[in-house]
């Protein structure tokens, strides 16, 4: 006997395809440059800090419940970057954060609004709240559109910078704007670590708003999944009645609490992820790509003469894994993590050899 689980699982779940991650490639000598992880290992005293938590002085801290609102790391955050510990909300990966978020402030049947083409996790959070997606395309120079042309959502999501794009939208733009959203906007800053500016200042303003943060990109813990929100108190209070008891565990908290105090390691890793990023910027345009300039760890191109199906599946078989971004209405392009000098290096002349120049 087999059941028919169709008739249990809600109608909205059934109906959406759900989020797609990037591809994990299992085998070995693979340069995986496909979701935009940082190419160095972890800062030293991020990694002494969770081996503390697993030798046989620190076990007791595995037999016990973690802080479950993450305290040692939130006076850690709050100093590091100008704001109170009761601004900052704890999660498993900033994906966590942004589905608290979701459950938060937007009702059954609400509506949320995101720029696109943009992250496309958005549309899955929208759907398993039972709520409406509706997508804004950005203004001429990845901007936000001014006027506003929907008002009165109940979650504006802009990812910034953006993926797949890489481009940031001003603070004063943001400011003009955002009164006429009428709705609390989440600036996702998975990538500011790379980026020039924060829209932490909007929150210390008082606005609408709210920054959410990943440790999986500038700090290179992917791996270890932490992220964490920064908004006013008020709305943190809410958002620990709907996360997860205990969402972070003790080897993830004393990580991220050494790796975001050892702010010189992550401006000596971004200063190399930089320059890394610039050098492909201007290899690929050498070779004839159009090339968004980046502010992200990543960058998003497309070629004149050759199709960005092509240039996947030819980088694929020479064992190099970028991403094909596809995303309806808009012409495919190719998505490119920035790598070390030598994975850059190896991108590039394997692409020359694709598209018949030289790098």
């Amino acid at each position: 006997m087999t059941t028919n689980w169709d008739q249990y699982v809600r109608p909205a779940i059934r109906a959406m395809a759900g989020y797609t991650p990037g591809e994990q490639p299992q085998t070995g000598g693979v340069l995986k440059l496909n979701t935009n992880e940082n190419p160095y290992p972890p800062s030293p005293k991020a990694l002494e800090a969770m081996r503390r938590v697993l030798d046989e002085q620190g076990a007791e801290r595995l037999r016990r419940y973690p802080e479950p609102l993450g305290d040692r790391f939130r006076a850690t955050a709050a100093r590091v970057l100008g704001v109170r510990p009761g601004n900052i909300v704890i999660g498993n990966g900033s994906d966590d954060i942004l589905t608290i978020l979701t459950r938060t402030l937007v009702p059954e049947g609400g509506r949320v609004l995101s720029l696109e083409p943009s992250y496309l996790l958005y549309g899955t959070l929208a759907s398993l709240q039972g709520a409406r997606m509706e997508e804004i395309s950005f203004a001429t120079g990845w901007e936000l559109p001014e006027p506003w042309p929907k008002p009165g959502a109940n979650l504006v999501f802009l990812p910034n910078p953006n993926s797949p794009s890489g481009t940031v939208v001003g603070l004063d733009r943001i400011r003009r704007v955002l009164p006429q959203m009428g709705a609390p906007l989440v600036l996702d800053e998975a990538y500011v670590d790379f980026a020039p500016a924060t829209g932490l200042e909007l929150v210390r303003e008082g606005l609408p708003v709210i920054v959410t943060r990943s440790l999986s990109k500038g700090y290179a813990l992917a791996g270890l999944r932490f992220g964490f929100a920064v908004a006013d108190e008020a709305l943190v209070r809410e958002m620990e009645k709907v996360k997860d008891s205990y969402n972070c565990d003790a080897i993830s908290l004393a990580g991220a609490e050494a790796a975001l105090a050892d702010q010189e390691w992550l401006q000596e890793t971004r200063a190399k992820v930089i320059a890394s990023r610039d050098h492909l910027e201007r290899g690929l345009a050498h070779l004839g790509f159009t090339v968004t300039p980046s502010e992200a760890n990543f960058v998003w191109c497309r070629h004149p003469r050759h199709a960005a199906r092509s240039l996947f599946d030819g980088l694929k078989a020479q064992n190099i894994f970028i991403r094909l971004m596809r995303y309806p209405g808009h012409e495919d392009g190719i998505r490119i993590t920035v790598g070390t000098p030598e994975g850059t290096q190896r991108v590039l002349d394997t692409l020359a050899g694709l598209v018949g120049s030289a790098a």
